[in-house]
């Protein structure tokens, strides 16, 4: 049973529950990399498994980025609704220094050392004549369309390719507060969030249906998750579920994402797929376990807490693993290929991309946020902000 209340007061503390879904993407991330690098190298690893249960141990990727989409619509919009109280009075220049604080300075410094890699010729770092150039790749990065370059000339090399989640993410914000500030109502905006919710199945199942990557990697196909996660905030600030309700969103949710995680490669749920509507699903469940995580404020075991810690810092990890994953294949070139090393490749690979990503952020994108928050703060940001710089309000988008 559900009762309506006027507002509810956000907390600017960390969310488990959010964080573990976070930490829950990132790993479906580092694992269909991993598995896509051995594939592509002819590894015959997966001979005598079942495909299903070689898809849901590895092949989540594009699945792990949905959940990232809701998890972030649902925090840019709770976001939104504490500083500003209520959408229509967000401060659009404001809003855009602030996105601008968080991704800006990893984003920039990745593209650096991407050319530097590029300009020394190693060879998983080099952007083709035909994918573009440097240039070009670089430009995209910069506009928030790498998507669509890779839809005309193919995939770019996987250090670049990750970019393309981020394109859709910050393309979808960068109308998020106009369309907050222009439609006023909240109910106006609800419907411009349903419009994204109905368009994004077709995206992918009809739109892009001549284009493999434009299937995965549209700006629509995307977008439905994120405005899932933003109507979920809504939600959450204006209605308050009694405690047996929370339980049955919890399980109902966590029921979805194990079901389209663990079985949507078996055979009887590829007509699901066919649709579209797969990761509506996925990302309805999510959304159902932020509602519960949001209003319980529940703490994760002990066991959980490597797993909380990764979704933290899933921004950094997702920008940088690459790296990672590069550095042990190359290991495994170079111990021969022997089979006994796969199984430590993908531990190696998870365990050493969340230590660097800590560390990125630790040392560099952690403090280069604070920074600008802080001279931004005093000057053009004024009250818009305030002390919430290590919050759950930070947030990062996965890749495929």
């Amino acid at each position: 049973m559900t009762q309506s209340v006027p507002k509810i007061q956000h907390t600017w503390t960390r969310l488990d529950g959010v964080d573990l879904l976070r930490g829950l993407a990132i790993l479906c991330v580092l694992m269909n990399h991993v598995n896509t690098r051995l594939r592509v190298n002819d590894v015959p690893y997966t001979e005598g498994i079942p495909k299903p249960l070689v898809h849901a141990l590895v092949g989540n990727g594009q699945f792990g980025v949905q959940i990232f989409f809701a998890i972030s619509g649902f925090l840019i919009t709770s976001i939104t609704l504490k500083r500003w109280g209520v959408l229509q009075n967000v401060n659009v220049g404001d809003f855009y220094l602030l996105r601008l604080a968080r991704i800006g300075p990893l984003l920039l410094g990745l593209l650096a050392v991407l050319s530097a890699l590029h300009f020394a010729g190693l060879q998983d770092f080099v952007v083709s004549a035909r994918k573009g150039g440097l240039g070009r790749a670089v430009l995209a990065a910069l506009t928030f369309h790498v998507n669509v370059l890779e839809a005309h000339r193919g995939y770019l090399p996987a250090n670049w390719d990750v970019l393309w989640s981020l394109s859709v993410e910050e393309m979808f914000y960068l109308f998020f507060p106009l369309a907050a500030w222009l439609l006023g109502r909240i109910r106006l905006f609800i419907a411009f969030l349903f419009v994204f919710i109905i368009l994004g199945p077709f995206a992918r199942a009809v739109f892009a249906r001549d284009n493999d990557i434009w299937q995965d990697y549209s700006y629509l196909g995307g977008m439905d998750a994120i405005a899932l996660g933003c109507l979920t905030a809504l939600i959450v600030s204006r209605v308050q579920f009694s405690p047996a309700m929370l339980k049955v969103l919890a399980w109902i949710g966590v029921a979805l994402v194990i079901a389209m995680l663990g079985f949507s490669g078996l055979p009887f749920l590829f007509p699901l797929g066919a649709t579209g509507l797969e990761e509506t699903i996925l990302a309805i469940g999510t959304c159902l376990v932020i509602i519960a995580a949001a209003q319980t404020q529940w703490r994760c075991p002990d066991v959980l807490r490597p797993l909380r810690r990764l979704g933290q810092r899933s921004y950094e990890v997702y920008l940088t693993h690459m790296f990672v994953v590069f550095a042990f294949l190359h290991l495994f070139w170079v111990l021969n290929k022997p089979m006994w090393f796969v199984p430590l490749y993908f531990v190696l690979s998870i365990v050493v991309a969340a230590l660097l990503g800590d560390s990125v952020a630790r040392l560099y994108s952690d403090r280069m946020n604070a920074f600008l928050r802080q001279r931004w703060g005093e000057g053009k940001l004024g009250s818009a902000i305030e002390t919430e710089t290590r919050t759950v309000t930070e947030l990062g988008p996965a890749s495929k």
